[in-house]
């Protein structure tokens, strides 16, 4: 059962808990009091998106209100999966046209289960489940709530498609408009200002006859879209080239992110389904109305807490710890130049003394230009000399014989992130309301009810 980090220190300072997990971090207690203790039902919530998805540990209280215990943010790696396929298979392109005995094939296609997915997109649904596994291994967990997110990618593309009773509904308002803030960045696109009311502006006026298609709308300002007026783009940025070539290389964008999202959601949702727990889904509508009502800022961990039924929230003022999916390695052991050939080997084991890239270490050097101590994720070198990751930088070359190993590497980068305020400011540096170094502790046990 989740406690607080008061709790956390107590129980190990009087020997009653041990570490076991510093990230997220996670105690064990080890001389349990069942007099007056029980677990209290949580849930997790998530947002799932293309490139994060938001998570939230809540617990239930009174009149559909929820207490936020925990905020992560999962960033995926489906980009990267993606180049290092196309990668692959370009390389893959070239040796078989210069090898006569690689012959091309062509009867291995088409031939995908139903309900297949590509690896990038795979990786989100399977990234995703293994944080909630996770998470009900160190909670007692009872219930998921996730958001059904759905973009129709002809509607807004084409809103006639089927009449003007379709385009009146949610996707001619709501929908278009959250799109329009993901594609964007929610920022004003002809002044870059951030942290002020946007609206929906024809890049190409609709008085000189622009359509409502998603690619001619854009975000602006109420000052920038009041100049702009009714003048096309081309005359309104004339002395901005840079900024005109970035405007209309963003609204041919295509829609990757709310493709990627319609095709993973059933899948998620089936595969929650299948943990046991009980499922609720909410659409995105409600989740922005949650969070507008309840005067929460925007921040996917925090919109993950507002999905589903909610008229209350308290404890939202919490580190968000992100979690980043950095992947386990690779099997391939050569390095490849432009043209698919060799151009350098790694080493045969991926351990180097004791360590593998990827370890959370604490290195303590005691001698030498880089004298001081250092804790952060390890990358291992052939020669003994590794670099590490610090909060505060890279630090390079340090001997392993410095090195202490504090959490094995599990495939993910953890860096915890300041809680914001009310207006979704982060805290300045070395404000002491604001903690820096709060590490979200997540017990696995039993606790008394708060």
């Amino acid at each position: 059962m989740p406690c607080t980090e008061k709790r956390a220190r107590l129980l190990l300072e009087r020997g009653r808990a041990r570490v076991h997990k510093m990230l997220p971090f996670t105690i064990r207690v080890v001389d349990l009091e069942t007099e007056d203790c029980e677990f209290q039902a949580l849930r997790v919530k998530l947002d799932p998106g293309s490139k994060t998805t938001g998570m939230a540990l809540v617990r239930e209280t009174a009149e559909n209100g929820v207490a936020v215990i925990n905020l992560f943010e999962l960033m995926h790696r489906g980009k990267q999966i993606s180049e290092a396929l196309t990668a692959r298979r370009g390389h893959r392109k070239v040796r078989r046209s210069h090898l006569r005995y690689r012959a091309p094939r062509f009867l291995n296609r088409g031939n995908q289960k139903p309900g297949w997915l590509a690896p990038s997109l795979l990786h989100r649904v399977n990234t995703t489940l293994a944080w909630v596994s996770r998470i009900r291994r160190y909670a007692p967990v009872s219930a998921i709530s996730t958001e059904l997110v759905r973009f129709d990618m002809q509607a807004l593309e084409n809103p006639e498609i089927e009449g003007a009773q379709y385009q009146q509904g949610t996707l001619a308002g709501y929908e278009v408009r959250e799109y329009l803030l993901e594609k964007w960045g929610r920022t004003c696109a002809y002044c870059g200002a951030k942290g002020l009311p946007l609206q929906i502006e024809h890049i190409h006026p609709k008085s000189k006859s622009g359509s409502d298609r998603i690619s001619n709308l854009t975000l602006a300002c109420q000052c920038c879209n009041a100049k702009k007026a009714a003048l096309p783009v081309e005359v309104f940025l004339a002395k901005q080239p840079e900024r005109l070539k970035r405007i209309q290389a963003q609204a041919k964008r295509p829609l990757k992110d709310a493709a990627a999202v319609n095709a993973t959601r059933w899948a998620l949702v089936n595969v929650l389904k299948a943990t046991g727990l009980t499922v609720e889904t909410a659409s995105g509508g409600r989740t922005k109305f949650n969070r507008m009502a309840l005067g929460i800022p925007k921040t996917h961990a925090l919109d993950a807490a507002c999905v589903g039924d909610v008229n209350s929230m308290t404890g939202w003022h919490k580190p968000t710890l992100c979690l980043k999916a950095m992947g386990r390695g690779s099997y391939q052991r050569t390095r490849l130049d432009k043209y698919g050939c060799v151009r350098g080997y790694l080493t045969r084991s991926k351990s180097i003394q004791g360590f593998q890239t990827g370890d959370m270490v604490k290195a303590e050097v005691t001698q030498g230009k880089k004298t001081g101590s250092y804790t952060g994720r390890v990358a291992v070198r052939a020669s003994g000399s590794f670099n590490i990751q610090t909060r505060d930088g890279l630090v390079q070359g340090v001997s392993h014989r410095y090195c202490t190993v504090v959490q094995r590497g599990d495939g993910y980068g953890y860096q915890l992130v300041a809680k914001t305020d009310a207006t979704g400011t982060p805290p300045k540096q070395g404000d002491a309301s604001h903690p820096a170094l709060y590490l979200p502790g997540l017990k696995a046990g039993v606790s008394r009810a708060n």
